[in-house]
């Protein structure tokens, strides 16, 4: 069975974004991101809330954001060459390739897709993470904490359910990003 990964960058206090929306402060160096792609690289599908897909979206949608260097480049291919579902009721249709939209998060329907999946899955945004975290769908767990506090925002785990982890590895960064991989107990 195909594991399913929730991977998020994570304000020090615990937050994806602060008060205002803003998560600049997750733009990674090219050592955060040539781990992050090579992290993602045997990923076979991406499980996305909506808002987490509008922003990764930009990854096929603007070129030159890929041209910009030869890391960027590898990043959006490895991204686009995934599967993507986005669960949405408001979005009216997708705008990426390989990526289909599901109305609700069904946690047998995603555990039928582990089952069934060559590769492992993502799931991507804090909501959407949170119910996979709840139906205990969630194999693993990588945190990528930075050194900022931001006060408040979107946590970046389930905040009305009890989860225990096991943790299985850290790295340090040099811009002083911890990574920080975690199993579901």
């Amino acid at each position: 069975m195909a594991k399913l990964i929730y991977a998020s960058n994570v304000s020090l206090d615990g937050y994806i974004e602060d008060e205002s929306g803003v998560f600049e402060w997750t733009a990674p160096d090219d050592e955060v991101l040539a781990f992050i792609t090579d992290l993602v690289r045997p990923v076979g599908t991406y499980l996305y809330g909506r808002r987490l897909y509008d922003t990764m979206a930009v990854w096929e949608a603007d070129p030159a954001l890929a041209a910009q260097s030869d890391l960027m480049g590898e990043f959006a291919n490895v991204w686009q060459a995934a599967d993507k579902v986005v669960y949405s009721t408001t979005l009216a249709t997708v705008s990426t390739s390989n990526t289909r939209l599901e109305r609700h998060f069904d946690p047998s329907a995603v555990h039928d897709l582990k089952a069934s999946a060559t590769s492992d899955l993502t799931v991507g945004g804090s909501n959407l993470a949170a119910q996979a975290f709840k139906a205990g769908l969630v194999d693993v767990c990588h945190l990528f904490i930075w050194p900022v506090v931001v006060g408040g925002g979107k946590p970046a785990m389930p905040t009305d359910t009890r989860i225990d982890l096991e943790l299985l590895d850290e790295r340090r960064f040099n811009n002083g990003v911890v990574h920080l991989r975690y199993r579901p107990l």
